[in-house]
């Protein structure tokens, strides 16, 4: 006997598909739009095609912020994961000790963008901040201000103390989630705790890692507000990431149709590297691959 289709139902996703349009498809088309036209002021505009792609590709100083990025975003993994890995094993499992480091690993967290990168400029400044009076005080010149490699140290610094805290919170409950039954059969066979690190930790920390380095990846190579509150993009375009040069071009000089080309290609950037990160992580451990 067959049964009549009810398509009411479908009414019932309606909402969610008129959010989806609202808040990602609409301003992502209107982008589009504008990527392939040359616009001069209201009512006026005249199509180009791939002109602006072609230009922006052929941008020297857009493969210099590009490559800037991949510099700071490969750091930002190579150092928070294992930091925040190494804090997560050394935070107490039990007791009054548990609140009160979640509390302090979560306050870098609670802290707005812009805030960050202001109270980053006070603490380092060479003059009066804590950080830079201490350091040139021990004979080490530092100004980041002037000299390029001394802000990106500093922005890295900054960096790593406002996200660390992040994957340090996900690694712990990635190991609290492991059943103590795991840590029985490592001690009655004498595993070292390197051993026990390396053969059930990490193993069953991997879908927490996956997360947190799809996380700090996605959001060091979008990073703006830090930096730009902080150095500006320079000295020079020493900081100058890809999101910096992309407001300098769409507010800067307000030149929407290149702008528009940038945050496409940007965006297809961000999107092909997550889903190589997520297929390469999602092979750890699996023995696929190999």
């Amino acid at each position: 006997m067959n049964k009549p289709h009810n398509n009411k139902a479908w009414f019932l996703v309606l909402p969610v598909f008129i959010i989806v349009a609202i808040s990602a498809i609409i301003p992502l088309m209107t982008v589009v739009n504008y990527s392939v036209q040359d616009i001069f002021g209201p009512g006026e505009r005249v199509f180009v095609g791939t002109e602006w792609f072609r230009n922006v590709l052929s941008d020297s100083r857009l493969h210099d912020a590009l490559q800037r990025q991949f510099i700071f975003s490969g750091l930002v993994l190579l150092i928070e994961i294992p930091l925040g890995v190494l804090i997560a094993l050394a935070m107490p499992k039990r007791g009054i000790g548990v609140p009160v480091t979640l509390v302090l690993l979560a306050l870098p967290l609670l802290i707005p963008w812009n805030v960050i990168g202001t109270i980053w400029i006070i603490f380092t400044r060479p003059d009066i901040g804590l950080f830079g009076v201490i350091v040139n005080g021990l004979g080490v010149a530092f100004d980041h201000t002037a000299s390029p490699l001394d802000a990106w140290i500093t922005v890295m610094l900054m960096e790593v103390w406002h996200w660390t805290s992040l994957v340090a919170l996900l690694a712990y409950a990635g190991l609290q989630a492991i059943p103590e039954a795991f840590f029985q059969a490592a001690r009655i066979d004498g595993a070292t705790p390197w051993a026990t690190f390396r053969y059930i930790q990490l193993p069953k920390m991997r879908g927490v890692l996956t997360i947190a380095i799809l996380l700090r990846f996605m959001d060091s190579f979008l990073i703006y507000a830090e930096p730009f509150v902080l150095t500006g993009g320079g000295p020079g375009n020493s900081t100058t990431f890809l999101s910096i040069y992309l407001v300098k071009v769409a507010v800067g000089q307000f030149d929407l149709g290149p702008a528009a080309a940038f945050s496409l290609i940007y965006f297809m950037i961000v999107l092909l590297f997550s889903y190589l990160f997520y297929q390469a992580l999602q092979r750890v451990g699996t023995g696929e691959g190999s």
